[in-house]
């Protein structure tokens, strides 16, 4: 890790702070701070505790300086980074439109489900008839 601050030696602080008015958001703003601090002689450790988070991750945030890019472009995340949708656009819609159904329109045992409900969420055991019941005195 003592690469990294050979290469904070060729930016200076001016162009931190300078990067720091041009970035719009939290996590690019946090992340200049970061490097301005760490500059200043604020160790990765002495960060990672004023930041809640791991001295692996201040690591990472120094170290996305170490590119072509300009300090603004370095310290943005990507759109679209993080894990592919399991569902596609339409799939998003009907689930969404499912949700705002009857159960059993869904082909969902809603007794069942109120059931399941009650013991975990309560620890209440009742009947799949009883369920029933309760169900329509609280739907109506």
């Amino acid at each position: 890790m003592n690469d990294l601050k050979d290469h904070l030696d060729g930016i200076s602080v001016k162009e931190l702070q300078d990067a720091l008015d041009n970035v719009d958001g939290n996590k690019p703003t946090q992340r200049l701070l970061a490097a301005i601090a760490y500059k200043n002689g604020v160790t990765q450790t002495e960060l990672a505790a004023w930041h809640d988070t791991g001295r692996r991750t201040i690591y990472s945030w120094l170290k996305r300086l170490d590119t072509d890019e300009s300090l603004e472009q370095a310290v943005t995340d990507d759109k679209g980074t993080g894990r592919k949708r399991k569902l596609s656009g339409s799939e998003q819609q009907n689930f969404q439109e499912t949700v705002h159904e009857p159960p059993e329109k869904a082909g969902v045992d809603a007794p069942a489900l109120a059931q399941d409900y009650l013991e975990e969420t309560h620890g209440v055991t009742y009947s799949i008839p009883s369920c029933r019941r309760l169900l329509k005195e609280v739907l109506c």
